[in-house]
């Protein structure tokens, strides 16, 4: 961890520890003006305010959570880059069991920085991929046309969805505002098996500048926007939309095609369906205009690997031929 992060995560953890024993000194002090026990001067339903302080209990409670914040924070990690007094980390924790010595103690603090490595975390990790690279492997060898019929693989591949696609694309895989749904056939890159297997290895940047980057003024934006509304379909003005035609025609073509079916390549959007990434209300449309959009897809090829991203694809496949 740099030493910015380190010094930001330290103070902002120091101010709210004291934030918070300042803020319970201050509720603790009667700044009202009515004493103790008396009312307050008003009452609803029956019911009426007195002026009673917080449980001493209460109180005393939480002093003592503060207490063992700062204390924790002084004997084990948690300020940035500051060990604690005590020098634990769950190195030098696997190598004391390991070894038969304390885990706390110098001599197992030294043999941890000597190894340099998580040594409980790595066996683990090895014994893992004892485990299940054979499995992987077998199912990278076979073609995606023939994983795709594989229940037991799809499964994994569900599974591998859930730990690491579902945060933006959603546990049912239909996405939200800014992120595709992948359980329908609208692709913004294409939807075949090797596609969807390139954009997850490599990862996607789709960026819309504002106004496609073309000489378009504020005062056209509505009449783009029913013209956009008329491509997919919808009930429209026709005679705004014809003015908002002459306004595509000056080049957002280039991207979307003459017929607004969009263009897999660039990964622009067809804007003849009913599927829309960002919303499809003519507000919504004039903001995606006007300010333009940008997204992107990070590249899983280097966190999960060719053998895992083979079997996701198979299952992200599934989700829209099913």
């Amino acid at each position: 961890m740099s030493s910015f992060w380190s010094i930001w995560i330290t103070v902002l953890t120091l101010v709210v520890i004291a934030g918070c024993f300042i803020l319970l000194r201050l509720t603790s002090k009667n700044t009202t003006g009515v004493d103790e026990g008396e009312s307050m001067g008003h009452s609803f339903d029956g019911i009426e305010e007195i002026n009673n302080p917080l449980p001493k209990w209460w109180s005393y409670m939480f002093y003592l959570t503060i207490v063992f914040g700062v204390i924790y924070l002084a004997l084990y990690p948690g300020l940035g880059n500051f060990k604690g007094l005590l020098g634990w980390s769950s190195a030098n924790q696997s190598i004391g069991t390991e070894h038969g010595i304390k885990a706390d103690s110098e001599a197992a603090v030294a043999l941890a920085e000597k190894e340099g490595r998580w040594v409980q975390y790595d066996k683990e990790v090895e014994k893992a991929n004892a485990k299940y690279s054979p499995i992987f492997a077998a199912y990278l060898a076979t073609p995606l046309e023939e994983l795709v019929k594989d229940e037991d693989a799809l499964k994994v591949g569900g599974r591998l969805f859930l730990q690491n696609c579902s945060q933006c694309h959603g546990s049912d895989a239909r996405g939200s505002k800014g992120f595709p749904s992948l359980a329908d056939t609208a692709w913004l890159y294409g939807g075949d098996l090797a596609t969807i297997k390139t954009t997850i290895m490599n990862g996607r940047h789709g960026m819309m500048p504002p106004k496609g980057g073309l000489p378009i003024e504020d005062s056209e934006l509505q009449g783009l926007a029913e013209y956009v509304v008329k491509l997919s379909g919808r009930e429209h003005d026709e005679a705004l939309a014809a003015q908002g035609q002459g306004s595509f025609m000056k080049g957002c073509f280039a991207c979307h095609g003459m017929d607004g079916t969009g263009n897999k390549f660039m990964g622009a959007p067809n804007l003849t369906d009913e599927a829309w990434l960002y919303g499809g209300s003519r507000g919504v449309i004039m903001e995606s205009i006007k300010n333009g959009r940008t997204g992107v897809m990070p590249a899983w090829k280097d966190v999960l690997g060719e053998e895992k991203v083979h079997v996701i694809a198979a299952y992200v496949y599934s989700l829209s031929n099913q």
